[in-house]
């Protein structure tokens, strides 16, 4: 046997924190090594904090880096573990994402990442240059490029993040070169389905390259990305170790190193490729590195988990629904994406809400509730509701079309979750804002519109919003979700407004289902008063949304497939029968032209909103994910 503990880090960084950051990854090191543990990996880019952005061109935020990682050498140079931790180098004119091996208080060297992506939330060719097969540069004295490293318990090679996700990468090349462990540093934000796809993929890997994938992820929110961390063990396709998510920590799991080695071996089809390899490439580069790592003498063979055996899978089902486990992860994302906007901005001291009973509202207010609990996670129940009463404020804001159902439901789940409830009726304001409207609009001029009376209670409300969040230093949070973001539902100047945006990435029949969740979870009255009202702004009288636009179904079926799948107005019209044959197909035709005109013509207003949190495969911003002109036409898509 050759018993090998590895541990995964979980770190929760800032961007630009490089103190901090490196001061986490310290504590973390002195746990993995009072464990004895032989090798440790920490997520991409944790010195720096993940996504830099722009910030890495920076000459002194690059160089901070190194320096930190110089400390992080030197303080745990008395350390037996041999630690992988991310960061970013500059070697001339190139700057690298690159995995930093470190032992006994020596950088040992420097992995760049090769595949760099361009799609969704990434931008990193932008600033990075691209790690390539056989690359050997000097940075300062210390090795970067591709090359291989033996210990006394075994061949490491280390790779970042996108390098994994191709089945090209360059784990393929190691791994035939002699690689055994595969350390790869990770910064994967949270999104939809990615927990699964993640280890499926990971076990792929260390599968086709008869190797052992130690996967480390960072954690924690910064602007709107969220990570959700944990991290995984797969030892040739068997998962040794699925550490937790949504949380700062660490994890250690024992195996044996001779299992890979055996099954390299029995695998006729993988010894047949890699004398292919032999045969056509060049071998990685490989360095010997004599310090010794940590006692394995007395590690313990990795045994199966209680309640299975090593032939059979433990018997119990899953005690939730994969349904309610993705909408869960979906509240613990916006729940730490909130908490961690708050804290390492540094600018709040409260958190505010315009609770209008509505369901959007209801939402925002439940995960704001969760992120004060995250945010003083020290404190007992007791202090931590007075600290919550203190910190987290309600403003129900009525005119003459608010309804008595809407504004219980905001008192009631204001009370449940402890929050301060305050009415501010606004009659008097929209009377008045009515009038000064009419006064510039002239004595000949038209009356201001249906819409534009709606809009005026939006707006001060929004403006109300900002002038106590101002004076009191709140994050204002906006309640919008995407739905009706796409379509233009939605106030410039008024319930567009806030600092940071909740739901905006949540479809309205998501932000329902992840209600209804909650409600099932914790059983709050105010959630069910909620639900028993009818979905609408409440800015004119008997307002239904699905009345003025279309069923939330619909809607949010047209979403999926114009901005998700990029079909075309007419591609979606056939679509729809196949999704709804219970359903008018004219009316459906009618409602997808009508999706397919509200969304071009309201690029406008949703490129205004505030920073909103990522959680799906799909957002609206265009910084992120969808980049698309405000002015354009739509001939183009069959209308």
């Amino acid at each position: 046997m050759r018993l090998v503990k590895f541990g995964i880090a979980s770190v929760n960084s800032t961007v630009g924190a490089v103190r901090s950051n490196t001061d986490k990854c310290i504590d973390l090191a002195r746990s993995f090594a009072a464990e004895d543990t032989t090798l440790a990996v920490f997520p991409e880019q944790v010195i720096g904090g993940y996504a830099v952005e722009d910030l890495v061109q920076w000459r002194a935020f690059v160089a901070s880096q190194r320096r930190e990682l110089l400390r992080f050498a030197d303080v745990t140079k008395d350390l037996a573990t041999a630690f992988v931790i991310g960061v970013t180098v500059g070697v001339g004119g190139d700057l690298f994402n690159c995995g930093a091996l470190v032992h006994r208080g020596k950088i040992l060297g420097f992995c760049p990442k090769e595949k760099l992506p361009t799609y969704n939330i990434f931008y990193e060719a932008r600033t990075f240059s691209r790690g390539t097969p056989g690359l050997a540069l000097d940075a300062e004295g210390i090795f970067l490029g591709d090359r291989l490293y033996t210990f006394d318990f075994g061949t490491v090679a280390m790779e970042v993040c996108e390098d994994i996700w191709s089945p090209d990468g360059p784990m393929r090349r190691r791994c035939y070169s002699g690689a055994e462990i595969v350390c790869n540093l990770s910064a994967s934000p949270f999104r939809a389905g990615v927990t699964s796809t993640r280890r499926e993929m990971i076990a792929t890997r260390a599968s086709d390259n008869q190797c052992t994938v130690v996967y480390a992820n960072l954690v924690g929110g910064n602007d709107g990305l969220v990570f959700d961390g944990g991290g995984y063990v797969n030892q040739n396709g068997r998962p040794m170790l699925d550490a937790p998510r949504f949380q700062q920590g660490y994890q250690t799991t024992v195996v044996d190193l001779d299992r890979t080695t055996r099954c390299r071996r029995e695998a006729s089809t993988w010894r047949a490729d890699l004398e292919d390899f032999r045969h056509d490439e060049r071998l990685v580069p490989e360095v010997k590195i004599d310090a010794k790592t940590a006692d394995r003498s007395h590690h313990a063979y990795p045994a199966p988990p209680r309640g299975t055996t090593f032939f059979l899978p433990t018997s119990s089902a899953e005690s939730i629904s994969p349904r309610d486990a993705l909408l869960d992860d979906f509240f613990d994302a916006l729940s730490l994406a909130v908490a961690d906007y708050y804290r390492k901005t540094g600018a709040f001291r409260s958190i505010g809400v315009a609770l209008s009973g509505g369901r959007d509202s209801l939402l925002t207010t439940l995960v704001a509730w969760r992120a004060l609990q995250l945010i003083h996670a020290g404190l007992d129940d007791a202090a931590l509701a007075a600290k919550i009463k203190a910190t987290f404020y309600t403003f129900y804001m009525p005119t003459r079309f608010s309804s008595a159902d809407t504004r219980g439901a905001a008192a009631r789940i204001a009370a449940d979750l402890g929050a301060t409830f305050t009415v501010l009726p606004i009659e008097d304001a929209f009377h008045r804002e009515l009038e000064a409207t009419k006064a510039m609009l002239g004595e000949h001029g038209p009356a201001p519109t249906a819409i534009t009376q709606q809009n005026v209670q939006a707006r001060i409300r929004g403006t109300r919003m900002w002038n106590w969040a101002n004076t009191s230093g709140a994050l204002f949070l906006q309640t919008g979700n995407m739905s009706e973001k796409a379509v233009g539902y939605t106030t410039v100047g008024g319930d567009l407004e806030g600092c940071y945006s909740v739901i905006a990435n949540l479809p309205k029949t998501v932000v329902i289902a992840l209600i209804d969740r909650l409600y099932r979870r914790y059983g709050f009255e105010g959630i069910r008063m909620t639900m028993g009202t009818t979905a609408g702004p409440e800015l004119a009288e008997n307002q239904s949304g699905e009345d003025e636009l279309m069923p939330f179904e619909v809607l949010d079926a047209c979403l999926y497939l114009y901005a998700s799948e990029k079909l075309a107005t007419d591609e979606v019209v056939r679509a729809l029968p196949s999704l709804f044959p219970e359903r008018d197909p004219k009316q459906l035709a009618t409602w997808a032209q009508k999706f397919s005109r509200l969304f071009t013509q309201s690029i406008f207003k949703w490129v205004q909103a505030p920073l909103a949190i990522h959680v799906g495969s799909l957002e609206l911003d265009r910084e992120r994910a969808l980049q698309l002109p405000v002015v354009q036409r739509t001939e183009w898509s069959g209308e």
